[in-house]
């Protein structure tokens, strides 16, 4: 979770560009006449009389199966209350696009002007034919209850109320593992549930369908404890009425095992926690604060098993952990409904991939060495890839089983599989990137700073926590271009390299660049002159340890940017040639190529040397590298000096690094198209194994190509990454978008962090 969202920053990106989140994107060809006059008529009229004669073939010819509606009526929007069905559609919006991105469901967002509980049920009644599954969203309490209960009973379709059943399912699964850990029996342990709306009434019934004993949870709301004194309490909340003469939190926790908080922030005390059994397990699930914060809670109870709803603290109890993957289960058997047992198949599903050995992706993405099953890790991360080929299975089975499932499924391997290929793999590595830079933030020097992106960019990277900005420019300009575009800059030191206060540094410097370079063509004058050039400057600042990454190159070009840097800093030891790589997110994952900027014509050895290079950068990120060396040859079919040595770099790759997976000579096709490699070419060891880095044969055809697949192929790209230098030193291609700059600087911190390790 970003340390600081800007109002300002929150509404450029809702309005930037097309506005909004989501867009409709067509799923067949439509270029020619032929392709309109089969999409529409007289085409079009071939599938409706198909469904006409079997409604259930809509399933076939339409996108109804993998369509789910959110809908909501902006009763109940997050934490702002009843703002109207407008001002929630941003909400829905966002709603529709997780949905997207984790479990590949597209959706319709569905704002109804209507607080009626029987006019409410009667439209989504009548937009059935529509969806295949129906979410509902932010409607308030009591009436959701009843629109959820209703709509369950009459449509045909799955439906549910994320806001009920989405915690319930995570606390669920988090209090499972608790348990474990606690060595504590969930049919004996006494649990309080402190609020009483529709969360925490869900939370308490599937604790229920759990194994918890009804009589052993105790249920507060604002006013208090439910107990059978009170009056005026509603036939939801009556359900959870106690016998026991408690009255107030207070009363209610002393000597309880579990504690859930779905109120509001710094309600449960540090007194309170102490009345507690032992190891107690407390999940404060309020937001933004939630209800004891973190730190507090952990230094009153060293035995404690804490869950929060922030993403900043170990066991966040996340939604996302469970809807897409519930409905995407229900979806692929067309199940008629969610029932409880496929709730509760997620739960037990999440709780066991917990016990898991966890993927070094994830580990990685958290900085972790070995996240392991344990009182800091009782539920799974939301990055976690696994999540849609455990839970989404699950469910499926549970609804097979349950007797709901209209088309079960027969083959579970192939079923895997098709999930495997849903998901969307091309934001994965930029959640892991940014994680991990968040983990360990390094002070980053800007040697272009009075520039309004490079301003922007460094706003964000400070306020999302993942880097500590240096600002090098002019301070007057700076802070005019921050004052014109309300940026906040506080927490930056402005390094101004021109001015007086700098004199001292600049011959410290001067003197330091002249000792490396006096025998180099840098005579003594020229040493300290040339260290009032900014991009000199802050090499040295990160030579000196004055800073631990260095971005440039926005507004110069790259040659006159990267000279400085390789002659003050240099490569790293062993290192022969430095080179350029960057990764391209696409839907298939991130592709690692190189060398995009630096070497115009390598030798089959800078090949090898680019190469493992780029092998070492992918590992980086804790993704193996599976390695193509491009060509217009394929495996010798054409025999001339250009494709022989990409044959002999990867002759000599196979010698001098036997465990690296790598095959060329071939054309840019090959390594992508499975099937044709098997038919033409079986001896490759590239078969099967999903290639992610490609090494071009010069710059020209490596530039020419990530900027094509950039720009055509609608991949976003990240870089470039320069590579092999004994610092972190990056820079920007000229005119990089801010978005770009940020994940930039992400890429900085990260090299940092890897290279301090060495030392």
């Amino acid at each position: 979770m970003p340390e600081k969202l800007r109002k300002s920053d929150a509404l450029e990106y809702h309005a930037s560009g097309r506005p909004g989140k989501i867009e409709v994107v067509p799923t067949k060809a439509t270029k020619t006449q032929r392709d309109l006059s089969l999409a529409y008529s007289p085409g079009v009229a071939e599938p409706c009389l198909e469904i006409a004669a079997d409604k259930e073939k809509v399933y076939n010819y339409t996108a109804k199966g993998n369509l789910v509606a959110v809908i909501s009526n902006g009763t109940a929007v997050l934490g702002l209350g009843d703002i109207g069905p407008e001002a929630s559609k941003p909400v829905m919006e966002g709603k529709g696009l997780l949905f997207k991105i984790y479990a590949d469901i597209d959706v319709f967002d569905l704002e109804l002007n209507c607080k009626d509980v029987d006019a409410f049920v009667q439209t989504v009644k009548a937009l059935e034919p529509t969806f295949g599954g129906i979410n509902l969203e932010d409607i308030k309490a009591p009436e959701c209850f009843e629109i959820e209960k209703r709509l369950k009973e009459e449509l045909d379709i799955p439906v549910m109320h994320d806001d009920q059943h989405g915690t319930a399912v995570i606390s669920g699964a988090a209090l499972i593992n608790a348990l474990q850990l606690a060595d504590k029996t969930i049919d004996e342990v006494r649990i309080v549930v402190n609020g009483a709306g529709a969360s925490a009434l869900s939370c308490a019934r599937l604790f229920i369908e759990l194994g918890a004993r009804k009589e052993n949870i105790v249920m507060c709301d604002s006013k208090g404890v439910l107990h059978k004194g009170r009056e005026g309490l509603d036939h939801y909340k009556q359900q959870f009425v106690t016998d026991r003469d408690l009255q107030t939190l207070e009363m209610a926790i002393k000597d309880a095992d579990v504690f859930l908080g779905l109120s509001k922030g710094n309600v449960f005390t540090p007194e309170m926690l102490l009345s507690m059994a032992k190891d107690p397990i407390v999940f404060a699930l309020a937001n933004p604060d939630p209800e004891i914060a973190y730190e507090l809670a952990i230094q009153t109870r060293d035995d404690i098993i804490m869950a929060t709803g922030r993403s900043d603290h170990p066991n966040q109890v996340n939604n996302v952990l469970g809807f897409p993957f519930i409905f995407r289960g229900a979806l692929d058997v067309r199940a008629s409904g969610i029932n409880e047992a496929m709730k509760v198949a997620a739960v037990r599903a999440l709780a066991e991939l917990t016990r898991e050995p966890v993927p070094e992706f994830v580990n990685m993405a958290y900085n972790e060495k070995n996240l392991q099953f344990g009182r800091h890790y009782i539920i799974p991360k939301p990055v976690d890839p696994r999540l849609i080929t455990r839970v989404a299975p699950a469910v499926a089975r549970a609804a097979m089983e349950s007797g709901v499932a209209r088309l079960p499924i027969t083959d579970w391997a192939a079923y895997e599989a098709n999930l495997e290929k849903r998901l969307g793999l091309d934001q994965q590595l930029v959640k892991v990137i940014m994680t991990k830079a968040r983990q360990n933030p390094k002070r980053v020097v800007f040697a272009e700073a009075d520039n309004y992106k490079i301003l922007k960019a460094a706003q964000i990277a400070f306020d999302e926590g993942i880097a500590k900005p240096i600002l090098l420019g002019n301070r007057e300009r700076i802070e005019k271009i921050a004052a014109e575009n309300e940026l906040e800059l506080r927490g930056m030191p402005i390094i101004d390299s021109h001015s007086d206060e700098m004199e001292v540094t600049r011959k410290e410097y001067g003197d330091a660049l002249f000792n490396k370079r006096n025998r180099k063509g840098l005579n003594y004058y020229e040493a300290k002159k040339i260290m009032r050039e900014r991009n000199y400057f802050a090499a040295m600042m990160l030579e000196d340890g004055q800073a631990d990454a260095l971005i440039s190159g926005l507004t110069r070009q790259y040659p006159e940017t990267i000279r400085p840097s390789l002659q003050t800093i240099g490569r790293m030891p062993g290192v022969k040639k430095v080179a350029g790589m960057y990764i391209l997110l696409t839907r298939r994952g991130p592709i690692f190529c190189a060398d995009t900027t630096i070497n115009f014509h390598p030798t089959a050895e800078e090949l090898v040397d680019i190469t493992v290079l780029t092998a070492n950068a992918v590992r980086q990120f804790n993704i193996k590298p599976k390695v193509a060396l491009l060509s217009y040859s394929n495996f010798g079919s054409v025999d001339n000096p250009d494709t022989r040595r990409i044959r002999n770099a990867v002759a000599m790759l196979k010698e001098q690094y036997p465990g690296m997976i790598v095959d060329g000579e071939m054309q840019a096709n090959i390594p992508f198209d499975n099937e044709l490699m098997k038919e033409n070419y079986p001896f490759s060891e590239l078969i099967d194994q999903g290639v992610n880095t490609l090494i071009f044969p010069n710059l020209d055809a490596a530039n020419i190509s990530y900027k094509l697949l950039q720009t055509l192929g609608q991949a976003e790209a990240i870089g470039p990454v320069l590579l092999g230098m004994n610092k972190s030193v990056h820079i920007l291609q000229l005119g990089s978008t801010i978005r770009e700059i940020v994940n930039m600087i992400a890429i900085a911190v990260i090299d940092a962090q890897t290279k301090a390790q060495r030392v």
